[in-house]
């Protein structure tokens, strides 16, 4: 059995993975993971509308890894619209780049579940195998965390590079043409950050668990055996 100490730790680790796979799964379900502001360009050239009047050109867009939507603003008042990245969509994208990060989400899903296993097993008992122990535990942590950044990492490339904004907002515009103003990243984005952190942490509990202190044993006190004790 392992001690008080090492049980907490480990408990904790499991929390902490349980929590990084719900965060994940909220971010791929929620369609928010970037907002922005959009111009239609070709209305304001049109009109040539100055400084005051691009207002009423300026609309906005969302969109996370499956759906989204946008307020195409055209001069005539805002029109809502919602659309999905699949199965139409994506072919406008690149489509190998929002694949991956897709996957590597799910991969991230499937390696918090098993560093939540590894780690309510290390809770419970000392594993035989140095594979189902701490260095397990901190194998599949990492890779969780890992395949996050990945995914992170792939989602800004694509924003940046690949303008991801400008595309999924001129879908399907055969007249107007839009004009990304301005680019954020929503709290999707950011939950997955806080999964890859938390993975870190645990990574971080892991390495403290295998820590040996010193253990405090109180001190004996000496007893002195004098000749009256020994008369009496």
């Amino acid at each position: 059995m392992p001690g008080c100490f090492k049980k907490t730790l480990f408990t904790l680790a499991s929390l902490i993975s349980f929590v990084s796979f719900i965060l994940i799964v909220v971010a791929m379900g929620t369609p928010k993971w970037m907002t922005g502001k959009i111009l239609c360009k070709t209305g304001a050239d049109l009109v040539n509308a100055t400084d005051p009047e691009l207002i009423k050109f300026i609309g906005e867009i969302y969109y996370g890894l499956f759906r989204g939507g946008k307020i195409r603003q055209c001069g005539l008042g805002g029109r809502r619209s919602k659309f999905t990245i699949f199965p139409h969509m994506v072919k406008k994208l690149n489509t190998g780049l929002h694949v991956m990060i897709i996957m590597f989400l799910c991969v991230a899903i499937c390696f918090s579940l098993v560093s939540f296993g590894f780690c309510i097993l290390n809770a419970i008992k000392v594993p035989y195998r140095a594979i189902t122990g701490p260095a397990g535990v901190c194998l599949w942590n990492f890779l969780a965390g890992g395949f996050v950044v990945l995914a992170v990492t792939s989602f800004m490339a694509a924003v940046k590079l690949h303008h991801l904004t400008e595309r999924i907002a001129n879908f399907r515009e055969n007249v107007f043409q839009f004009v990304v103003l301005e680019e954020r990243f929503e709290d999707c984005f950011w939950i997955c950050v806080a999964s890859a952190t938390a993975h870190a942490v645990n990574l971080l509990l892991i390495a403290i668990s295998g820590i040996n202190f010193p253990k405090i044993k109180p001190k004996t006190e000496e007893v002195n055996v004098t000749a009256e004790d020994i008369m009496y």
